[in-house]
């Protein structure tokens, strides 16, 4: 299916095009298709999920391949624990997906409406410093690369660019389908609750350590960390989950409603932002509930908002955090949204921000209506004196030059993209900025 000459936005509604050529291709052969016929017309082409990258890093101004219909399970392989996805899964489709084979993913972000290929590309991840990101769980992967075939990156195939293809920032090809090394299915116990955040921050290291998964996020203007501790339990442990009451109440009119609405005053009339975090404290966070685990890990986002977050070495976070929080007293700024801090283990991927180090995670927010600027380079300063490396999918200003060096193997996986993609098929204005022409 192809449609000319109409509009996409990303779900931040902090990117737009209106590219040349839109199709929505259902199978891999089409993909193939387009990407050959794109080639021959001279037109760049990239492949695009659900939207949620805050980044330009989907953005198509010549041929945009919407994968929403490239969906479904390809294969389980039960023993191994692999399951085999159509590029273009949503997340929140995969738990019913494996049910019948009794496995679900090994962790998840909090949110789980992005494409599997657009989560793995742009180094998705949730919390757990036992648990890397969403990259880490990819065991093989299949893509279409710039010459219109198919690239089989697997254990007998092509094993040496794994590290590069399952974290690539959709430089390298057009991915149709990924492979994913699954655990049997599990429950969460989860705990969130208000707690002071002095004490969370004098205790966070050991926090984190004793815990499968841990996060805090913090209002500012208010002196309480709302904590999150998930406890991983066998899928035989009793159920106890948010009735449908509590979850309506929770998810849609304290998240949804009266957020949206609070989001609204706040930007209208400034002064009253810390009347509302301190509201939003007693209100938020303060349950306990035992449950499917992808029903823990995600949550609903009602209410739009734009995000930058950077990856830190784990033993710097307590101190940037500091900084942060003193910034926005300093510049006495009114925000509205919570900043969060999560972590994860050192991994393999090359354009990981994880890679090679044990990290933690800082991310700052912004109602959608509000300019982020300010704020966000602000912080991102601070981020950079302890090491940071941006988050691929979310806002941030570095460029080539300062990414170079914050990345070991950055050279080898430009060159590997040199390779796949010498034309630059797959470049857009964003790829350029971070890993050059």
């Amino acid at each position: 299916m192809t449609r000319p000459g109409a509009m996409w936005r990303n779900w931040g509604r902090s990117a737009a095009v209106r590219p040349q050529r839109m199709e929505f291709p259902r199978t891999v052969g089409a993909v193939a298709r387009a990407v050959t016929a794109a080639k021959q017309r001279g037109m760049p082409v990239k492949a695009v999920g659900a939207g949620h990258s805050f980044t330009g890093i989907a953005v198509a101004p010549g041929v945009l391949l919407d994968l929403t219909d490239l969906t479904g399970l390809v294969s389980v392989d039960v023993d191994r624990g692999h399951a085999t996805f159509l590029a273009g899964t949503r997340l929140h489709q995969i738990p019913r997906l494996l049910a019948p084979y009794g496995l679900a993913m090994e962790n998840l972000g909090d949110i789980d409406r992005q494409s599997i290929s657009g989560a793995i590309s742009t180094g998705t991840h949730g919390t757990g410093v036992r648990f890397g990101g969403l990259a880490t769980q990819v065991v093989a992967a299949s893509l279409i690369v710039g010459d219109g075939e198919m690239l089989r990156v697997d254990e007998e195939e092509n094993a040496d660019l794994l590290p590069a293809v399952a974290l690539g920032l959709g430089a390298l090809g057009v991915l149709v389908d990924v492979t994913i090394r699954c655990v049997p299915a599990f429950q969460l116990h989860a705990v969130e609750r208000p707690e002071s955040l002095d004490e969370v921050r004098g205790e966070l290291h050991r926090r984190a350590a004793e815990a499968d998964h841990f996060e805090f996020y913090w209002f500012p203007h208010t002196d309480k960390a709302m904590t999150k501790t998930n406890t991983r339990l066998p899928e035989s442990a009793p159920r106890r989950p948010i009735g449908a009451i509590g979850a309506w109440v929770d998810d849609t009119l304290v998240g949804g409603v009266l957020h949206q609405a609070a989001c609204g005053v706040a930007r209208a009339v400034p002064a009253t932002v810390p009347t509302i975090t301190r509201a939003s404290v007693r209100l938020w966070g303060d349950r306990e509930f035992t449950d499917a685990s992808h029903r823990v890990f995600a949550t609903a986002r009602a209410v739009r908002f734009r995000e930058m977050e950077y990856a830190l070495p784990a033993a710097a976070v307590g101190d940037a955090f500091d900084q942060v929080r003193a910034l926005i007293e300093e510049r006495g700024w009114r925000v509205s949204f919570p900043i969060e801090v999560r972590f994860a283990a050192a991994d393999d991927r090359w354009l990981s921000t994880a890679y090679g180090r044990d990290s933690a995670y800082i991310a700052v927010h912004r109602y959608w209506r509000e300019d982020p600027s300010e704020y966000f380079e602000a912080v991102e300063q601070i981020m950079l004196t302890h090491g940071g490396r941006p988050h691929w999918g979310k806002m941030h200003t570095l460029g080539v030059s300062q990414l170079r060096d914050r990345y070991p193997h950055f050279d080898d996986f430009v060159a590997l993209r040199d390779r796949l993609d010498p034309e630059r098929l797959f470049g857009n204005r964003y790829l350029s900025r971070v890993l050059g022409d």
